[in-house]
């Protein structure tokens, strides 16, 4: 009986719905111009995508790690854009079997890009099974069982996997050997989410003056998903409580709305923070103390609440745990212990 992996919730506690998936992609950058961000990550890739196509050969297979929401998805697009290939989107859950697997490369065709969503989470039988798909352009299938059983290699046409993860380490060393290209994606900065504030306003037809897009930059925690939810969430408030325009006291107004402070952190960050501070004297605390504490899994606090935590300096890693910083006290009001 298989487990089922409960959904990570965003910054403001909602799974991605149909209808918020709907609004990323009509609002997802379809070329390198409109991709704002990222800038080595994306000149490394042209390079191997210029290569490629010198050699009149698909790209190599390539993987892309970092927290969710940085671009993986709309890099794996612009990758099939750029190379003129269809993409096909799968993700490593949905990946059952190896017949699964084996559907889904056969009908492949030459130089068509797979992207694998969470490939950290393909079992172990489809990941072997990928092995010299990925190298040799060939799947073995085994026919029959026992004594009679015999392998038949089927040769496939030359494809690019593109893989993406938010959690590395994960995967193992010989999937991890088999990419060519591998880049992590890192947060934004409030100049670079401003620009894709700017481009998705457009996009929605709606207007935002700069100091509601400056604002907005700051509070998104350095992820694109997220400013993007937050911009639809200030347009609702201006068309419902004003003029359609979304200015400064809108943004204000709809954050607080979602709980989300100057920081951009949500009531789940301050939760942590708070027990960490509180209940144990700053930390260190352990990982499934914290994860019991907050009543969350251990996987929404690693991928969702500790890395931009970490990023901004409001709690650190050490040997025996969690440990909350200056700047966390600083930030809930709280007297630092002192040395």
């Amino acid at each position: 009986m298989k487990t089922k992996t409960k959904p990570v919730k965003d910054i403001i506690g909602e799974e991605t719905t149909p209808e918020e998936e709907k609004l990323f992609v009509s609002l997802r950058a379809d070329n390198w111009t409109d991709f704002a961000g990222q800038q080595q990550v994306k000149e490394n890739i042209r390079i191997a995508i210029a290569a490629a196509k010198k050699r009149k050969e698909p790209v190599e297979h390539i993987l892309l790690y970092g927290p969710p929401g940085l671009g993986k998805t709309t890099l794996a697009h612009i990758i099939g854009k750029e190379m003129g290939v269809n993409v096909r989107v799968t993700s490593g859950p949905a990946i059952e079997r190896s017949g699964d697997l084996a559907a889904i490369l056969t009908n492949l065709a030459p130089g068509d890009i797979l992207f694998i969503d969470e490939i950290h989470r393909l079992n172990k039988v489809v990941e072997e099974t990928l092995y010299p798909a990925m190298e040799d352009f060939a799947l073995d299938i085994v026919i029959g069982k026992g004594p009679s059983a015999r392998t038949l290699r089927l040769d496939l046409p030359r494809f690019t996997i593109v893989g993406a993860t938010t959690r590395v380490g994960l995967l193992s060393s010989p999937m991890r050997d088999r990419f060519g290209v591998i880049h992590r994606l890192s947060f934004y900065t409030p100049h670079e989410l401003e620009i894709i504030i700017t481009r998705a306003a457009e996009k929605l037809k709606i207007n935002i003056d700069a100091n509601a897009k400056s604002d907005l930059a700051k509070r998104s925690r350095g992820t694109p998903r997220i400013a993007l939810r937050l911009l639809k969430r200030a347009r609702d408030v201006a068309q419902v409580e004003g003029n359609g325009s979304i200015t400064k006291e809108t943004v204000n107004r709809s954050l607080s709305m979602l709980e989300i402070d100057e920081a951009g952190l949500d009531a789940s960050d301050r939760r942590l923070l708070t027990l960490l501070i509180q209940s144990f004297g700053g930390g260190p605390v352990g990982i499934e103390t914290i994860a019991a504490a907050l009543s969350e899994d251990i996987g929404t606090v690693e991928e969702v609440l500790e890395p931009y935590l970490m990023q901004i300096g409001f709690i650190k890693r050490s040997p025996r745990g969690r440990v909350a910083t200056e700047h966390a006290y600083k930030h809930l009001g709280k007297e630092s212990p002192k040395k």
